[in-house]
């Protein structure tokens, strides 16, 4: 996807630190198929709503096939 957003549930979300920044990984899943593949999209703590949790309904947002910010749904 060049350019879009994509409706998908959250299924976790873990905090990273790489080298002080803090980031997430979003793992997620296509909500018309809960049994299919989990995603990940490591996204900057600014780019995503404050209480993100697993179970919420979520737009990601795509910019060259990269999640560029997560809103919910």
């Amino acid at each position: 996807m060049l350019k879009g957003s994509k409706t998908a549930v959250v299924k976790k979300v873990q905090p990273v630190s790489i080298h002080g920044q803090l980031s997430l990984d979003v793992y997620f899943y296509d909500p018309d198929d809960p049994q299919g593949q989990v995603s990940l999209a490591r996204v900057g703590q600014e780019s995503v709503p404050r209480r993100l949790e697993p179970g919420d309904r979520v737009e990601l947002h795509y910019v060259l096939g990269v999640v560029t910010h997560i809103t919910k749904a």
